[in-house]
């Protein structure tokens, strides 16, 4: 969808392997010439471990395809929940399709032929197992039974094994000691460390013909890292939504503020399990390389101060926190008031009794507003003194 408003050639972010996009890092390209060096040797078992999303697919395929110009018969058995019985089938009717439905001595027998002549006419057989942490020790045991198809002292068929970390510990279980001593390699592919996610999303961004365009702010690498941990399929995910966001709002430059919103969204999708909106990263300032894409960009600018207009004071937290509050106290009037007091020879002092000090009876609960105001044998309320300007009492107001 964005390969065309980008100018991309092709769509770099896909989540399926695409050995076009392959980025050799130092763990990636070791695992590699492992593979090739156990090619070259003709024997053995050679196991590549790494997290779902590293690369071992893409591994396989960048395998393949180095293979394909050798005269080399290749198998590939990706589906490894499998009984023993049903494991052999898979890896008979992969070398052979006509070997379909035919019980086991059988296929072991066109197995052992078809080798032979393969071997006779310079051919090589290698069966690449992946998901290889789902076999059952039965059917492991199968595959090194066939590894001991051999002709002058040489393998008839190599094997290689890829799975999650989990592989590493079937191997070492005791019933698996003899596959283990004819491992001749193994490596174990890493999560990218974040100047390698940076040189990652680069890679296949300059695969696809980026030139630029998009601009990514620097910071938003970080993020990248922060948010996927270095595995390359969780970048894929981020890269691929933080494009897609650029082109539907019509952007040539995705800044952090881009980034937090494809965050919010992966979370609020459950396509991520970390909560990373918290972090430091996404309040950092964009940092645009010259090389990308300079759009039109707005910047507030101040408003400049009138030459008669002094600048505003900024108030210092700690002095607004400790600042005392204000308080109703008795101050002295000079000269003549006209408010209620106790008049005195020099000045009149107003005193404020607080509520507590009205409390009477029309404070006691007593609801006196159907009562009249006169009433024989009552106060005159009217006559109480401090109601009046003119009272010199002390009052209560």
């Amino acid at each position: 969808m964005y390969e065309k408003f980008f100018n991309l050639s092709a769509d770099p972010f896909r989540l399926s392997p695409d050995p076009r996009f392959s980025y050799k890092h130092p763990r990636y390209a070791r695992a590699r010439a492992y593979m090739a060096y156990a090619f070259r040797r003709a024997e053995g078992f050679v196991m590549v471990t790494g997290q779902p999303g590293t690369g071992k697919t893409t591994l396989i395929g960048d395998m393949v395809e180095y293979l394909a110009g050798k005269n080399v018969a290749l198998a590939n058995l990706v589906s490894t929940q499998l009984a023993a019985d049903d494991m052999l089938r898979m890896v008979g009717y992969a070398f052979d399709p006509q070997a379909r439905n035919t019980d086991k001595a059988s296929i072991i027998q066109a197995l052992q032929e078809r080798f032979l002549a393969w071997h006779q006419s310079g051919r090589r057989a290698l069966l690449i197992v992946d998901e290889a942490q789902d076999l059952r020790p039965e059917a492991m045991e199968e595959l090194r039974l066939l590894t001991n198809m051999q002709i002058d002292g040489k393998p008839l068929l190599q094997i290689f094994l890829l799975g999650q970390p989990k592989l590493r510990d079937l191997i070492h279980e005791s019933a698996m000691e003899p596959v283990h001593q004819r491992i001749i390699a193994a490596t174990h592919l890493e999560a990218l460390p974040e100047d390698e996610t940076r040189a990652y999303v680069e890679h296949r961004l300059k695969v696809a013909g980026w030139k630029g365009d998009p601009a990514i702010s620097g910071p938003v690498f970080r993020i990248i890292h922060r948010f996927s941990e270095g595995v390359p399929r969780r970048i894929n995910l981020f890269c691929s939504r933080l494009l897609l966001r650029a082109c539907v709002e019509q952007e040539h430059r995705i800044g952090v503020a881009d980034a937090r919103v494809v965050a919010v969204e992966l979370q609020q999708e459950q396509l991520s399990t970390r909560n990373i909106l918290g972090d430091e990263l996404f309040r950092a300032r964009d940092d645009f390389g010259e090389a990308g894409v300079k759009g039109p960009t707005t910047k507030r600018q101040p408003t400049p101060l009138r030459r008669d207009e002094p600048p505003a004071r900024v108030p210092d937290p700690k002095t607004a926190r400790t600042a005392p509050r204000a308080s109703f106290g008795a101050r002295d009037l000079s000269g003549p008031t006209h408010g209620i007091g106790v008049k005195s020879e020099k000045k009149t002092v107003l005193i404020y009794t607080g509520t507590e000090r009205r409390r009477g009876k029309r404070r006691s609960g007593q609801d006196r507003r159907k009562q009249p105001r006169l009433d024989v044998g009552q106060e005159d309320r009217r006559r109480t003194l401090g109601r009046r300007r003119e009272d010199t009492a002390r009052a209560r107001w």
